[in-house]
């Protein structure tokens, strides 16, 4: 009758040289999950507090590793794929900065990024809905303003001056003021479109034509 003393329960002899064999087994083992690449996130994580050290090849990583969710989560938002391009640089911009400030135990490095990503998407969504808002308001209140001073001035001159005198009084303008008030009055141009022609800001345009203008009637003896 054989004995079972000393056989492993899966019929390998735990003694002598077969022992020595299965340990270094195990060992082999160890090595070779050590050697296995870290899952993404584990991947992510060290990737991120080596950025945060410094590390611009770590960071690196970091963007190929995220790169795709922070992209997905800016274009949900805006809509437009150029637009979301550029947001997401700034996004990585950020993230970069702000890398010595995360915290693994409050959440996943790509959930940390999404967040930030969310957020400023939402914020320059915001800010470009204030500005064609302001650009609206303004556009309603270019005619009265027009009215206010421009129409004082071009109906008195129509009625009282004839043209040399108005075109005596144009010359009194600095460069600048005379071509902005020539292509809004005589050129039929809004604001906007004498921003865009002269190739300047459309606060400049503005202030330019209203200066001119006073400066206009002024030198006609218009009634303010």
């Amino acid at each position: 009758m054989t004995s079972d003393v000393g056989r492993h329960p899966f019929g390998r002899d735990t003694g002598g040289a077969t022992a020595r064999a299965t340990m270094d087994d195990v060992a082999r083992l160890r090595i070779l999950r050590s050697a296995e690449p870290a899952d993404p996130r584990t991947q992510a994580v060290e990737a991120l507090h080596a950025a945060g050290r410094g590390d611009e090849q770590a960071f690196a990583r970091f963007y190929d590793l995220v790169a795709p969710t922070v992209f997905g989560t800016v274009l949900r938002v805006v809509r437009n794929r150029s637009f979301a391009e550029e947001i997401t640089q700034e996004v990585f911009v950020e993230l970069w900065r702000l890398a010595p400030r995360y915290d693994s135990e409050r959440g996943s490095p790509t959930t940390w990024a999404a967040t930030i990503a969310h957020r400023r998407a939402v914020d320059r969504v915001r800010s470009e809905e204030s500005a064609r808002a302001r650009d609206d308001r303004h556009a309603r209140d270019v005619p009265a303003e027009r009215d206010e001073v421009a129409e004082a001035v071009t109906e008195h001159a129509a009625a009282e001056y004839d043209r040399a005198r108005v075109a005596k009084a144009l010359e009194q303008l600095t460069d600048v003021q005379r071509e902005a008030v020539t292509l809004a009055y005589y050129g039929g141009h809004t604001y906007r479109e004498v921003a865009s022609l002269l190739d300047t800001p459309e606060g400049t345009v503005k202030t330019r034509i209203r200066d001119g203008l006073i400066k206009l009637r002024d030198y006609l003896e218009v009634p303010a």
